[in-house]
C-alpha cells in the first residue's frame, strides 16, 4: 500500500471521529486490500500471515467501531457471519455473488420514496436501510 494510500486512510478514520489507531489502521487497510469484503476471521488471518500480532478479539473491536462510525459495511450474505467491506462513503446498497463473493455498489437509492411511503402507512418512522442483493454475478453465470 502506497504511502498516500495510508494517508487517505488515516484521514479517512480522523473525518469520521475515530481515533486512528495501529489495530484500527491494519485492519482498514486489509480491508482496502479486499477486491470485495471479507470476514474478521479471513481479515484476522491475513494480518497473521503479514507478521502482525493482533488478536482476533481486536479485529473484531476494531470492525465493530469502522462500522458504527460508517467506515465500512457489514453484509450479511453468507450465513452465520458476516462480512466487511471499505466502501465508498454516502448512502449506498449492494449486489453480492453468493458464489465468489463479488460485492459491487449500488449509488443513488431509487427505493427511499417506497419506503417514506411503505412507512407512513404503517405509522412508522424510519431512521435508515439497507438493501443488500445476493444472487449470482455474470462471470458466475458463465462459469
Amino acid at each position: 500500500m502506497s504511502r498516500g494510500q495510508e494517508r487517505a486512510l488515516f484521514e479517512r478514520l480522523l473525518g469520521t471521529g475515530v481515533r486512528p489507531t495501529k489495530q484500527r489502521l491494519l485492519v482498514l487497510e486489509t480491508l482496502a486490500a479486499e477486491p470485495h469484503d471479507a470476514t474478521a476471521q479471513e481479515i484476522h488471518a491475513r494480518l497473521r500471515e503479514r507478521g502482525e500480532k493482533v488478536g482476533l478479539a481486536t479485529v473484531y473491536r476494531a470492525l465493530a467501531v469502522l462500522k458504527e462510525r460508517d467506515v465500512v459495511d457489514e453484509l450479511a450474505h453468507r450465513t452465520g457471519e458476516s462480512c466487511y467491506r471499505l466502501c465508498s462513503p454516502g448512502h449506498h446498497h449492494h449486489l453480492v455473488c453468493s458464489r465468489c463473493h463479488r460485492v459491487e455498489e449500488l449509488e443513488g437509492c431509487e427505493i427511499e420514496t417506497w419506503v417514506t411511503e411503505a412507512s407512513k402507512t404503517h405509522g412508522f418512522r424510519p431512521a435508515s436501510h439497507t438493501v443488500e442483493v445476493v444472487g449470482l454475478c455474470a462471470d458466475c453465470l458463465a462459469a
